[in-house]
């Protein structure tokens, strides 16, 4: 099993606030890089006051140069820092802070270390759910990105989520998937992460065999990688494994180096977890005294760990409080000093404007009985040269009226001559057709093709345009607007259909507009039935009624 006092937290977070510190000042070399997060994980570890102060000034700096990429960075530490120190409530607060900082500057991978690190808080905080929630969207971006590194670690995370439930066959599989994801980008460290906990897996499920091999390729790795602090758990792991199977002295020789390693490295978590692993040993052995005697080492490491521990935790709520106290007292004197040079300049402001409001009256006064005569003498002329101006225009509009209106007597009474004359040519045609007509349907034989031959002719004139181009134009004179106007509401109307608008627009009756049309009575019925429905008329409106409404 993967246990808290065991290191599970710092497989959740690999890389302390400060050691993101230290990657945002700029180390750019592997040993520059190593040899910080050695001493920044030390520095939390053992003053997390001092990260606080140090990550606090960072923000405000970044802050001050609207640097968001920084202050999204630095609360992101700040989460951190928060979450290793179990206040949850303030880790998840500043985790969404920097996560919307980098989701509007569009920083998939780091958003999705902050999902990561969310989701971890929602877990140690027994919201399983929500910790799942923030897995899944951090393995959506990752894969956006094409992040290995980071797809594997989201693995990892969801892997040990079901082995809490337990869910050890899912557990198993997320695991499985995460290693798989390592071994592609070569990453040692991870691999071997990936084997302790595959191995925490199978030794819940009492398939010791197995977690003793992946424990013993978890341990060979991280002796590679000169990991001390994850061989102490591996060792102490392995220590579990040969005390459940009953081999008590390979499980001591293993607590043994577990403990000499802890102690080496003042890891006092693991230390504890050794002592009580070798008081449960020695008791299955039947030696009580020795059992005693490393449950009290461990009773003693305990108290010794939480008095530290309280320390701490005071010591990085004074310094908690003296920064808020210190920016309070900041932003007290900020605002005081705003407002003393507010009111400084606003009594300034308002002397200079009474000085120049009174030299602007005093100037306007003078300037204005100076220019009164003069304005009122130059409007005197304005207004006789207006009035003069206006009444020559008036004239130029009366006259320009009667003009137009002997044009519009002149236009109607041509445009009614053409008409009458169209009328008259077309009811002469009309006569001579009847006639031919009946000699045509005469017995006389040797008559009908040259008979037949004029009775096409004339109903050729019937068809021809060149009167109705000439009357279009005087119409389109006379009532101006009235085709255009018409066409635009209706444009299907075709030119046929604008002639027999026209007619009607002029008021010609029935018999002479069918005259005029060439057709006759019942064919101009059904011309204007279909008229009708192509103006969207309802029955009983009148046509006629309707084509005088366009001028």
């Amino acid at each position: 099993m993967i246990r808290q006092g065991k290191g599970l937290q710092r497989s959740f977070f690999l890389f302390t606030p400060l050691i993101a510190l230290a990657l945002l000042l700029g180390y750019g070399n592997p040993s520059a890089l190593a040899q910080s997060v050695r001493s920044t994980e030390q520095l939390v570890r053992q003053y997390p006051d001092s990260a606080y102060v140090l990550i606090k000034n960072g923000l405000t700096q970044a802050t001050q140069q609207n640097n968001k990429l920084s202050e999204g960075a630095y609360l992101h530490q700040l989460g951190q820092l928060f979450y290793h120190q179990g206040s949850y409530a303030r880790a998840i607060s500043y985790l969404l802070q920097a996560g919307k900082l980098f989701q509007q500057l569009n920083q998939s991978d780091r958003m999705a270390q902050v999902l990561n690190d969310l989701g971890t808080v929602y877990y140690y905080n027994r919201q399983p759910d929500l910790a799942r929630k923030q897995f899944d969207n951090a393995l959506r971006l990752y894969r956006q990105t094409r992040n290995g590194a980071g797809i594997a670690q989201t693995y990892g995370r969801i892997g040990q989520i079901y082995e809490k439930k337990p869910d050890l066959d899912s557990a198993s599989y997320y695991q499985k998937r995460a290693l798989a994801s390592y071994k592609s980008i070569r990453d040692s460290v991870g691999i071997a992460k990936i084997y302790e906990n595959l191995g925490s897996i199978f030794e819940d499920q009492a398939r010791y065999d197995s977690a003793q091999h992946y424990f013993r390729q978890a341990l060979h790795l991280n002796e590679l990688n000169q990991d001390a602090i994850a061989q102490i758990e591996i060792i102490d792991n392995l220590g579990d494994l040969f005390r459940k199977t009953g081999r008590y002295q390979q499980a001591l020789s293993l607590y043994r180096q577990a403990r000499q390693l802890a102690s080496q490295k003042q890891e006092k978590y693991q230390l504890n977890s050794v002592y009580r692993d070798l008081a449960k040993t020695y008791s299955l052995l039947h030696q009580p005294d020795s059992a005693y005697y490393y449950l009290e080492l461990s009773h003693d490491l305990v108290d010794e760990i939480y008095t530290i521990e309280n320390n701490k935790q005071i010591a990085l709520l004074q310094t908690l409080y003296e920064v808020e106290q210190k920016n309070n007292e900041i932003v007290r004197l900020n605002a005081a000093k705003r407002i003393d040079l507010i009111l400084i300049a606003a009594v300034v402001v308002v002397l200079l404007l009474m000085g120049i409001l009174a030299v602007v009256i005093i100037s306007r006064q003078r300037l204005k009985i100076r220019n009164e005569q003069a304005i009122n003498e130059q409007n005197k002329q304005i207004f006789e040269t207006q009035h003069e101006l206006m009444q020559a225009e008036l004239k130029n509009k009366i006259l320009q009226e009667e003009s137009l209106k002997d044009q519009l007597t002149l236009k109607s009474k041509s445009l009614s001559t053409h008409t009458l004359h169209l009328i008259q040519k077309n009811q002469l045609l009309d006569e001579l057709k009847n006639e031919l007509t009946t000699l045509v349907n005469d017995d006389k034989r040797d008559q009908k093709k040259q008979l037949r031959q004029l009775v096409q002719k004339i109903n050729l004139s019937f068809s021809q345009d060149e009167y109705w181009e000439e009357f279009r134009v005087i119409f389109d004179q006379v009532h101006q607007q009235f085709v255009a106007r018409i066409t635009h509401d209706f444009p299907s109307l075709t030119p046929y259909d604008l002639r027999l608008l026209a007619l009607l627009k002029m008021n010609i009756n029935s018999a002479d507009t069918a005259t005029l049309l060439g057709i006759t009575p019942d064919s101009l019925r059904v011309a204007r039935y279909r008229l009708r429905k192509k103006l969207n008329l309802a029955e009983g409106d009148s046509l006629s009624g309707f084509v005088q409404q366009f001028s």
